[in-house]
């Protein structure tokens, strides 16, 4: 049975490196400079998708229900979108009745809608907390507009998949940060005060 002074560990670095490794590797392909590949589908599952919900449900052991909610949040993003990538290819889903598993064109616009619309509002939930983490739910909420438009075709360009690197190095550095300070007791690396008191 655990004392009530046991000191939990912070999970935040475990999902923010799930979700920031996992981010770049993944638009590093949006840059066009390679395809898919069983890498980032693995990454998806188990760093970005396994890692952040492990984080998320240690969040809730520390109360934390914007730490929670964001990252079972995305580490369920990540394997869901390793899903899609993969449904229409098993071959027990992909005989009669593709058509229903496979994403149509520009529908997928519409799952990024959804994410971003998601993260703009934990973005405002940010605003409150280190301004390393409002970088990270700001460029996120402009990448998810940004795919978006990219599937219903208004746009292109591999400058996305730059914006998504940008995003995802934020949120190593936010981990990074936060396991430096903590192992030093100072600030190593500054991540920056609420904008909200």
């Amino acid at each position: 049975m655990a004392e009530k002074n046991d000191i939990l560990a912070n999970p935040a670095p475990l999902g923010l490196l799930g979700f920031g490794v996992t981010t770049v590797l993944l638009n590093i392909i949006n840059t066009g400079a390679y395809g898919i590949s069983a890498m980032i589908l693995a990454m998806g599952i188990f760093y970005g998708g396994i890692a952040q919900i492990i984080a998320g449900i240690m969040e809730f052991k520390k109360g934390n229900t914007f730490g929670m909610t964001a990252f079972i949040s995305y580490g369920f993003f990540w394997i869901s979108l390793v899903a899609l990538l993969l449904f229409p290819s098993i071959t027990f889903l992909s005989g009669t009745g593709s058509k229903a598993v496979a994403t149509e064109a520009g529908f997928m616009s519409w799952y990024f809608v959804m994410w971003g619309l998601f993260t703009f509002f934990m973005f405002i939930g940010t605003l409150k907390k280190n301004n390393g983490l409002q970088f990270i739910f700001g460029s996120l909420f402009i990448l998810f507009f940004l795919l978006a438009l990219r599937d219903w075709g208004y746009i292109s360009g591999a400058w996305i998949g730059y914006e998504g690197i940008i995003c995802g190095l934020s949120a190593f550095y936010v981990a990074i940060a936060e396991v430096l300070n903590e192992t030093y007791g100072k600030t190593i690396l500054p991540l920056g005060k609420p904008l909200i008191k």
